[in-house]
Formats: structure tokens, sequence, C-alpha cells
């Protein structure tokens, strides 16, 4: 069964950022999409789909709001800076990769958040055998003078915006 997009819960949103997040953050933003596939094929379709949206200036091309994605090196740091299309910047680092995820946090940007810790993914359904999720969570306070309200609307509609995106160019059911 074909499941729509959803926001996880604010504990489900902590665990998939897990024990690495030592901020003592205030707010938590997560989406989540499920895509039915062969059950014979998750693992080759969680390894195309990643291919397609999870490369770290693949936002680029799935998120509306992104102009322009540059990646750049500091040392031995990677970044990424995303031109929205309004013409701001968001300087983000990328903090841990594993083979279908990464972890970031922003370290400039014109959003009303700091520190923020985010991780995006691709993995198999912990539940159901022939769905991938794609999962996007992040911890973070509001900026200095901001609302939490105004912070979590903001960063909550960039999730959703991003998650649709996806699944209107790649959340077919691949039965």
């Amino acid at each position: 069964m074909r499941r729509s997009i959803f926001a996880w819960s604010l504990a489900a949103g902590a665990l998939a950022l897990g024990a690495q997040t030592a901020t003592a953050a205030s707010l938590v933003s997560a989406r989540k999409l499920e895509i039915n596939v062969d059950e014979a094929k998750v693992e080759a379709e969680r390894k195309d789909l990643w291919a397609k949206i999870g490369g770290w200036c693949a936002i680029q091309e799935w998120h509306p709001a992104i102009a322009k994605c540059e990646e750049s090196k500091e040392g031995d740091d990677t970044f990424r800076t995303l031109t929205l299309k309004d013409g701001g910047k968001i300087k983000e680092k990328l903090v841990d990769t594993g083979a279908t995820s990464y972890r970031y946090t922003i370290i400039e940007s014109p959003l009303p958040v700091k520190n923020y810790d985010a991780q995006f993914s691709v993995t198999p359904d912990d539940d159901d055998l022939d769905e991938i999720n794609v999962g996007w969570s992040a911890t973070y306070d509001p900026a200095d003078g901001k609302e939490a309200k105004d912070a979590r609307a903001v960063i909550d509609g960039i999730f959703k915006d991003g998650i649709e995106s996806i699944k209107a160019k790649h959340g077919a059911d691949k039965k």
C-alpha cells in the first residue's frame, strides 16, 4: 500500500539524528516519503534513488527553492553553498556520510535558525519489506530574536517542499 508524505513525530526525528547530536536544540523538524518497490529489488532501488537524489549538490536538482549548489573544500572539510531562487545563500558543512545518508550543519544562512544539525537519507523501511524511505530531519534552535514557531514554520516548509518534489519526480510505485 502506498502511503502519502507525513511528518514524523518529534521522537522519530530525534532518533533519526541519533546520539551524534550533542546540541540541546529545542526544535525538531522531519519529513518522510515511503516509496513502494519490488521486495526483491529493495537494495538496488534504494541505491538507484540515492544516486539520483543523494549527492551533496543533488539538492539543486530536486528542491524547488534551490537555484544553484556549489561544493567547496576548506582543508579536510566539505561545504556546499546553496543559492536560493530569491538570491539568498546558505552555507552548509558536511559532517558525516554513509552509503545512502549524510549529516550536515548550517554555517551561514538567512534562515531564522541556529545550532542546525540535519540528516538526509534513503533507507529500507523497518516494517514493510517492499518500501524504501526518504527521510530528512533536523534539530535546531530559533535564531536570536526569532520566535520558535517562525523557525519551525520555515524549516517545516523547506522539508515539505523538498520531499514533495522528490515524490513528484521519483516517488512512483516501482512494483
